[in-house]
């Protein structure tokens, strides 16, 4: 199978997996968890257990640990084992809307509105029509520097498509909290790019498979695990672009205190992260616990 979806979930099927489970030309990966029903089961899917992640590597998944999204880096694992062509990684809240995957450009040429700019960053979410949200994960002490200036249209090559989502968008804690939007993005004003690093998630993204060594995501940093992922590749050259929205997000339920909790590892250390990881992208590891960086070598050994 040459395009292959990854997730992870500790819910009973989805509406938003079993539809993944059923897009033609597609393979649905979960990657199940210690709180994963043990009968968990969607025809067309691959399931793969507990068990079966530990005997496929058990130092990293001693690294990684239980019970945390972390877990899909086994369906990366698995998906280069597939021979995938392209990989999308979901959430299992985010159902897809007809146009999902329909425009993949990763690997391809494509024009887009391109944002040049001198700042530290890049916010997509700052040049659509909901510029007063900002993308979870961009540093909030820039939040008063995001006037990115008039696109200019460009041709570039992807790497990376992270796809935007209606309803309740990736947005930080206190945001949502602020705001608690319910919104539709303008697909006109897609796809979109910019010189500079910025954020996406691991809820609506496609990658290159020959990414997939360096993305990974990092566990025990709180809710930047994709975040941070996300600055990291780029650090290392990789070609990003937004696409429109492709999914309605139906959040799981949450906790906002205790997601901004774990968001406030990156509320303080994102922006100097960001001011090393442009001259040296292994910088990353002096922020992070050795946990982290002994995850990420077991994970590496697999492409080596």
């Amino acid at each position: 199978m040459s395009k292959v979806i990854v997730t992870t979930t500790i819910n009973p099927p989805t509406e938003a997996l079993q539809k993944f489970a059923a897009m033609p030309e597609w393979q649905l990966v979960v990657i199940g968890d210690k709180k994963t029903p043990t009968d968990f089961h969607i025809d067309g899917a691959i399931y793969v257990t507990p068990d079966e992640q530990e005997k496929y590597d058990p130092e990293l998944s001693e690294a990684l640990g239980w019970n945390v999204v972390e877990r899909r880096n086994y369906g990366f694992l698995w998906a280069k084992d597939m021979g995938a062509q392209v990989v999308a990684v979901v959430d299992d809240d985010n159902v897809p809307l007809e146009n999902w995957g329909k425009q993949v450009f990763v690997g391809q040429e494509v024009e887009v509105d391109y944002y040049e700019t001198d700042k530290l960053a890049f916010d997509p979410v700052a040049v659509t029509e909901h510029s007063h949200l900002w993308h979870r994960g961009y540093p909030p002490q820039l939040l008063g520097e995001r006037d990115f200036g008039e696109p200019q249209r460009k041709i570039v090559t992807p790497d990376v498509q992270a796809d935007f989502w209606n309803g309740d968008p990736d947005i930080d804690a206190f945001c949502r909290m602020q705001f608690k939007p319910d919104v539709v993005f303008d697909a006109s004003r897609f796809p979109l790019a910019s010189n500079k690093v910025g954020p996406f998630n691991s809820q609506n993204t496609f990658v290159s498979p020959d990414w997939l060594g360096e993305y990974f995501l990092f566990p025990h940093v709180g809710r930047f695990i994709d975040i941070w992922t996300a600055y990291y590749v780029q650090s290392r050259g990789a070609t990003l672009i937004y696409g429109p929205p492709t999914v309605r997000q139906d959040r799981n339920v949450h906790d906002l205190t205790r997601d901004l909790a774990a968001e406030f590892v990156g509320y303080e250390h994102t922006l100097a992260l960001l001011q090393r990881l442009e001259d040296d992208p292994m910088a990353i590891f002096d922020f992070m616990p050795e946990r982290a960086g002994v995850a990420y070598r077991a994970y590496r050994k697999h492409f080596e």
